[in-house]
This record gives C-alpha cells, sequence and structure tokens, in this order.
C-alpha cells in the first residue's frame, strides 16, 4: 500500500513491516531497507520537527520516530548480534562449536575476586601471587599483565588456577554487559570485623547475575572483633549457605595479612569448580577469548592481557581483538617470560596489535591479515556511527544544573580517558549506573587508553561532552584547545571522587571552590645525579613558567606516575633562583621524589579560589 508524503512523492507504508537496523543508521541506511528516496525521507523528519541529513548517523529514538511515522516496526540490531552476522559473512564461528569430545581437555577455572571496599580483596590477591611465585622460583618477579596463574596441590595432584586482577566486580559486569563470560568462579571475600556491608550484597548479586559459583573468603580472622560465625549468618539471608549448615557454598576463613589458610581457599576453588562445572576447552582449534587489560606501553606499542578460552594462540598468529588487530609478535605471561603457545584459560599480554582494544572485547585468530584488518575497520566504523548518534547538546558540570532547569539538555555526554582499559570499564560502568533521576541521561560517546588527544576535544567540541581523564593528562597542543575552545576536561585519580563529583553535578550541588591552574609545563632532557640532594631534573621549559615551592606532578608517555610533588628546588646554571620561564633551561629538584627518566613532563600548577558563577 502507498501513501503521499512530501512534494506528493508516494512513499512505502509499513502496515507494521520489521526494518532491522544497527545503532547510528542514517537515513540512507533507512531507505535503502524499505525502497525509497533518502531524500523524501529527510523531508519527512522535517515536517516531523527533526532536521536531519540523508547522511548523517542518527540516534535510535530518532530512527524510531520515523519508522513510526511511516508505520514501520524498527528492530535495533544488538552490537553482539550485529557482530555475529559480521563474522558469519566471513564463515567465521565464534564460541560455538568446540568439536567431538575426543577433543576436549580439562582447562585451569578462571576466577575473579569480589567484594567490599577494604576487606582485603587486594591484599588476597597479593598474598596468592607471591606465595606461588616463592613455591616455583625464589626471587621471581611478578608484573602486572591484569590477569596470572597459579599452581596448587589437591589430592596429590597438581592443579592450576587463573585469577582475573580486575578493579573489582564493575569491571567483572561491563565485561558481562559486552557478552564476554570471562569467569567461571568468584571468590566473594567478606571482612570477618565488619560483616556483610553494601558492596558485598552488590558484588553476590553481580556473581548470581552472571550465573556463577561463589567461594567465600572470610578474611581477617587475626583481628580483633573477628566472628566468622555471624558473616556465615548473615549470608545465608542472601541464599550462601555455608556446607556445615547443609548448603552448598564453601565458606574458607582465612588471613590474607597473616597467609592463613591460603592453600585451603585455592583447593575450596578447584572442589567447587569439579563439583558445579565442566570445564574443558579444545586446544586444537584456532584460539578465541576475551581481552582482559589493555594499554599503551613504551617501546612496544599497544599490549592486550587476552584470556584464552578455546583452542591455541601462538606467536605468528593473526589476531582480531575488538577494533584492533594485528600479527602476535611476542606473547609473556604475568612473570615477565616469553611464551610460544598459550592453551584454554591461560591469560598472556600480546605484543603486535594495531590499537588499544577495550576490557571484555572478543579476540579471535583468523588466517589472512586481510581478513582481521576487515573485520576491524568494520567494527571500527560501526561503533564510530554509533557515537555520532549519540551527540547532543554542549555545556560543563558548572553549568549543567542552569541547563537542566533552562531544558536545554536532557543528556550528560562524556568522553572518558584512562590509563587502563580495566580502569576505564569499571569508570564508565559506574557511571552509567547513576541514578539521576529522568530529568537526564548519561552517554558515554567515547572510551580509550592513553593521554587525552586532540581528537578527542574534537569529539568534545562537536558532542558538547565533557572529557574524564582518569590518571592521565592532555596530551601536546590538547590541553590550550580544550581551554581555547571551552571543553571542559576532568582529572581525577580516584574513581569514587569521579563518579561523586557528577553525580553532585547532576543532582545541582556541585560547588566547586577551587581550581587547578596550570603554571607551567618542563621537559627533562637529561638526569644528574647527586649524593647530596638525589635526582637532579635538567630541563627545558616548554609552556609557561615554572616556580619554586609550587606543587607539580610527574607524567611519562601521557599517563601521571606521581602526584603532589614539589618543586623544592631550581636552578639556572649555578644560580638558585626562583623561577625559570618558557624556552629557559635549568636545573629541578623534587625533594625525595628521584624516580625521573629522560623525556618525562613535569607539570606545575597551584590551586586558586574559583568563584562560583
Amino acid at each position: 500500500m502507498q501513501a503521499p508524503s512530501v512534494g506528493g512523492v508516494m512513499l512505502p507504508r509499513g502496515n507494521g513491516q520489521s526494518v532491522r537496523l544497527s545503532r547510528g543508521a542514517s537515513l540512507t541506511d533507512f531507505a535503502e531497507k524499505i525502497g525509497a528516496n533518502p531524500a523524501s525521507l529527510v523531508g519527512v523528519m522535517m515536517n516531523l520537527g527533526e532536521m536531519v541529513t540523508a547522511t548523517q548517523s542518527v540516534s535510535d529514538e530518532t530512527l524510531k520516530l520515523l519508522a513510526d511515522e511511516m508505520n514501520f516496526v524498527l528492530e535495533i540490531v544488538s552490537p553482539e548480534e550485529e557482530d555475529r552476522e559480521l563474522l558469519e559473512s566471513f564463515d567465521i564461528e565464534f564460541g560455538e562449536d568446540e568439536g567431538g569430545e575426543e577433543f576436549l581437555v580439562a582447562r585451569p577455572p578462571v576466577v575473579t575476586v569480589m567484594g567490599h571496599v577494604d576487606h582485603g580483596k587486594t591484599r588476597l590477591l597479593d598474598t596468592i601471587r607471591k606465595t606461588n611465585v616463592v613455591a616455583g622460583e625464589a626471587g621471581g618477579i611478578t608484573q602486572h599483565i591484569g590477569a596470572y596463574q597459579v599452581t596448587t596441590q589437591v589430592n596429590d595432584e597438581e592443579r592450576k588456577i587463573t585469577f582475573i586482577d580486575t578493579p573489582g566486580h564493575e569491571a567483572f559486569t561491563a565485561m558481562r554487559a559486552r557478552g564476554a563470560k570471562s569467569t567461571d568462579i568468584a571468590i566473594l571475600v567478606v571482612a570477618a570485623n565488619d560483616g556483610v556491608m553494601p558492596q558485598t550484597i552488590e558484588a553476590l548479586n553481580h556473581a548470581k547475575a552472571a550465573d556463577v559459583p561463589i567461594v567465600v573468603a572470610v578474611n581477617k580472622i587475626d583481628v580483633e572483633g573477628a566472628d566468622p560465625t555471624k558473616v556465615r549468618g548473615q549470608l545465608t539471608e542472601y541464599g550462601l549457605v555455608a556446607e556445615e549448615y547443609g548448603g552448598d557454598t564453601m565458606f574458607v576463613d582465612i588471613s590474607a595479612k597473616q597467609g592463613l589458610n591460603i592453600e585451603s581457599l585455592l583447593e575450596a576453588v578447584v572442589l567447587t569448580a569439579d563439583a558445579s562445572l565442566d570445564l574443558r576447552a579444545n586446544p586444537e582449534q584456532d584460539a578465541q577469548g576475551i581481552a582482559i587489560e589493555s594499554r599503551l606501553d613504551r617501546g612496544r606499542g599497544a599490549v592486550a592481557t587476552v584470556l584464552v578460552q578455546r583452542g591455541t594462540l601462538r606467536v605468528g598468529d593473526t589476531m582480531v581483538v575488538g577494533d584492533a588487530y594485528g600479527r602476535v609478535r611476542a606473547m609473556l605471561d604475568d612473570k615477565g617470560d616469553h611464551l610460544e603457545e598459550a592453551g584454554p584459560s591461560t591469560p598472556v599480554l600480546v605484543l603486535g596489535l594495531t590499537n588499544v582494544p577495550g576490557a571484555g572485547d572478543n579476540f579471535l585468530v583468523v588466517d589472512e591479515d586481510r581478513t582481521a584488518r576487515q573485520i576491524a575497520e568494520k567494527r571500527a566504523a560501526r561503533e564510530r556511527n554509533a557515537n555520532f548518534a549519540r551527540r547532543g547538546v554542549r555545556f560543563s558540570l558548572e553549568n549543567l544544573d542552569e541547563a537542566l532547569k533552562a531544558g536545554l539538555v536532557q543528556e550528560l555526554n562524556l568522553i572518558i580517558k584512562g590509563d587502563a582499559s580495566g580502569s576505564v570499564e569499571a569508570l564508565e560502568s559506574s557511571l552509567l549506573q547513576l541514578d539521576v533521576g529522568e530529568e537526564v541521561d548519561i552517554r558515554v560517546l567515547h572510551r580509550g587508553v592513553g593521554a587525552v588527544t586532540e581528537s578527542d576535544i574534537d569529539l568534545a567540541m562537536g558532542s558538547d561532552a565533557i572529557v574524564i581523564g582518569f590518571n592521565v593528562r592532555a596530551a601536546g597542543r590538547a590541553a590550550q584547545m580544550a581551554e581555547r575552545e571551552g571543553v571542559d576536561v576532568r582529572y581525577y585519580s580516584v574513581i569514587y571522587q569521579a563518579i561523586e563529583e557528577i553525580e553532585a553535578a547532576l543532582k545541582g550541588m556541585l560547588k566547586p571552590e577551587y581550581e587547578e591552574v596550570e603554571l607551567g609545563t618542563a621537559e627533562i632532557r637529561e638526569v644528574f645525579k647527586s649524593s647530596k640532594l638525589g635526582n637532579i631534573a635538567g630541563v627545558l621549559v616548554r609552556s609557561g613558567e615554572v616556580k619554586r615551592n609550587t606543587k607539580a606532578r610527574l607524567i611519562r608517555d601521557g599517563k601521571v606516575v606521581a602526584e603532589s610533588l614539589t618543586i623544592s628546588g631550581l636552578r639556572r646554571f649555578k644560580d638558585d633562583v626562583t623561577e625559570i620561564r618558557e624556552g629557559f633551561e635549568g636545573g629541578i629538584n623534587l625533594g625525595n621524589f628521584n624516580d625521573i627518566k629522560v623525556d618525562d613532563v613535569i607539570a606545575t600548577y597551584e590551586m586558586r579560589e574559583k568563584p562560583r558563577v
């Protein structure tokens, strides 16, 4: 059935017919699906009060408005389904057939440690890692790659366990939300002296939603006021019944600080895996799995920690991770040792990718470099279109309350950059969970690893987004560009501070009293060692001026490696001076801090009172 539209042009009527489109589709994409002229759809949108070009990426809501007007039923394809269709077009199956029973072999369980803040999650992970290193090779040095594997004895048999060292249940859920089943078992850490706390319940609910078995580690049994029995009673209310009470959940009383009963905890993990799960995989097929952590590494480029879930990953394989791809140049384990291959449930640091993937991105091995590039490019284009479709009105945190009251804005657009993808995922997940009522939505337009760049500021300018730098700073001319264009860039080193400040702004309660003002930056050209003063940085002042006794931070490859330093000494040749201006060289002493290297940047700043507008 045909119906008239703008300019007398007849347009198709859907009569309830379904139309499938991806996020960020344009009117041209819609027109191709229904056999219409894109220009006529532009006219329909104008009649509906929306100014949209034919090739512009538009939001899901705009597409739905158009579909309703033309009596079509709009079906937005989920990212996971879209990715599956993309891989099928290359005759690739992801996470499907493992082969026959004869190909399956046992694999180690993958474990995530969760629980309330300050209940000892990080201490437990460190204790497990150190205990295992001492058992393996005395004096061995581990490096943080976001995951590691340990060995324990169960019934006189050597068993391996893989631990994912993430920022907690936020990253755990962020991975799960992206369709990544990364964890087999969750260890819930509860302090024996504190008992069940709000984040304990939150972590428990996340683990239950992911449908993973739980082992409870009752920590801090060595401190005053510890009551493990009380913890067992409290958790019974949430469906975790200890085995000694007739349930099926294993509870282990430990002290991460003293190293008590750590082996018993590892044994409980293995026994729970044997009882509840059939952990087997085919090591003979092409490797598939997920990215756990990623970052930009000086000298190595983009590196990613991947967890092999099936198949075997080998040096020389061509792999695709999210919108990154490349040939595996080298693989390292958490001890820094080079590996030639990695089987199921093995975490490895991979070198050779074109860019930094996101935590939770799926990876797969393909036969040809060309195939890998095409898959990565299509994924990147899809994500870019979706980002463009999310663009909104321009504002900053300070004037957000006024914009909301005036009805000028309905969403807060954010760009998040951080030092590691796990941190970025955790921050994004936490921000998207903020309950700020119906007046405003939070949208993350872009997230990435590394310093805030000019392209980030460009995107913020076009979409009126606020840029969040988590443990990173603006690189090169990005800071001046942001100041010139009025882009609001916020720097944080504590995840909860970022969450609280944005929540306060959304609720109209943000009252900033001070702002940080950059005074000058100096690039370290040489490092001089002094027996009396420690290391002295020979610098060239790149911008502004560096003054004695001002606060400073040290930036290495765009990442903040030290905060709250003080310029305790300043020299020009042999003379002590109070300041060094842009373009001049000099020597800087940072007091007791000596971890400085050539090419590091010393950024000085001061806190000034900021009047409320």
